[in-house]
C-alpha cells in the first residue's frame, strides 16, 4: 500500500543535517558524509526505519546508509530516528533516496560498502517478467558487486517462500556464498535480530521469516548470464 503524501516531510528533511537530496552528487564520496570513518553499511528499501533506529543506536561505531525510494517514508524514518536516539546525535546515519533498480548511479567501488541490508523488499511475483525488479535478482546483485569490498555480506530478510528460494539461487549465480541460512528466524536463535513492523506484522500472522546472509566471493568465469530467466523452482 502506498503511504500517503506528508507534506511536513520534505521541509523536516531538508532541515535534517543527516539527509542527503542528491545522491548521486555523493557517488564515490558517501563516506564523507559522516564525522569519523568508519565501517560502511547500506540499507536498501529501509522503510521507516523502525528496527534500523535500534541496529544503528546500538552500534555508534559503523556508519549507516538508509536507502528508500520515497521522500515520505524518509520523513517517518527521521522521526523515528529522533525518537530513539533522544539527546544523542544521529551521526553515524545518513538518509537518501533513489530508485534501487538504478544504483550504479549513486554507488561506486569507491563506496568500499562492507555489507547490505536488504529486507521485506517486495517480492515481485506477479510474472516472471517481473523477477528483474527484486531486488536480491542477478541483475541486482551483480550491480552490487561494483560498490562492494571483496568478502562483503547481504543480510536478507523475507517472509515470502518463493522470492527466499529463487534468491538462494540468484546469490549463487551472481558469486556470493551463502554462510547462514534459515527458514524460521524467530526460532533459530540468531542475534541479534532488529524486528521491523513488517516483521512484526508477518510473525503474529504465523508467518516464518526467512533470512540468510551471503558473502561476495571471486566470479567463477562460468556464472549464470543475469538475463537468463529460468523456472523459479
Amino acid at each position: 500500500m502506498r503511504m500517503r503524501v506528508k507534506k511536513w516531510a520534505k521541509p523536516e528533511l531538508a532541515a535534517c543535517p543527516y539527509y542527503v537530496d542528491l545522491p548521486e552528487e555523493k557517488r564515490g564520496k558517501w563516506r564523507s558524509c559522516f564525522a569519523k570513518e568508519a565501517p560502511f553499511y547500506v540499507e536498501l528499501g529501509c522503510g521507516k526505519c523502525v528496527a534500523t533506529s535500534r541496529m544503528t543506536l546500538d552500534n555508534r561505531d559503523i556508519n549507516y546508509l538508509a536507502v528508500d525510494i520515497s521522500r515520505n517514508i524518509l520523513g517517518v524514518a527521521r522521526r523515528n530516528f529522533e525518537a530513539v536516539y533522544g539527546d544523542e546525535p544521529v551521526d553515524n546515519v545518513t538518509l537518501t533516496h533513489f530508485d534501487i533498480m538504478w544504483i550504479d548511479k549513486y554507488l561506486c567501488e569507491a563506496d568500499k560498502v562492507e555489507r547490505i541490508y536488504i529486507s521485506f523488499c517486495n517480492p515481485w511475483n506477479q510474472r516472471p517478467a517481473h523477477y528483474k525488479r527484486r531486488l536480491t535478482h542477478t541483475r541486482q546483485l551483480l550491480q552490487y558487486r561494483h560498490f562492494l569490498v571483496p568478502g562483503a555480506q547481504i543480510y536478507f530478510k523475507t517472509d515470502d517462500d518463493p522470492l527466499f528460494k529463487a534468491s538462494l539461487r540468484y546469490f549463487e549465480e551472481a558469486g556470493f556464498r551463502i554462510i547462514y541460512q534459515t527458514e524460521d528466524l524467530h526460532a533459530s536463535g540468531f542475534t541479534p535480530n532488529y524486528v521491523s513492523e513488517h516483521e512484526q506484522f508477518f510473525s503474529d500472522q504465523g508467518i516464518k521469516i526467512k533470512f540468510c546472509i551471503a558473502q561476495m566471493e571471486e566470479m567463477k568465469p562460468d556464472t549464470t548470464n543475469a538475463e537468463n530467466e529460468g523456472p523459479e523452482t
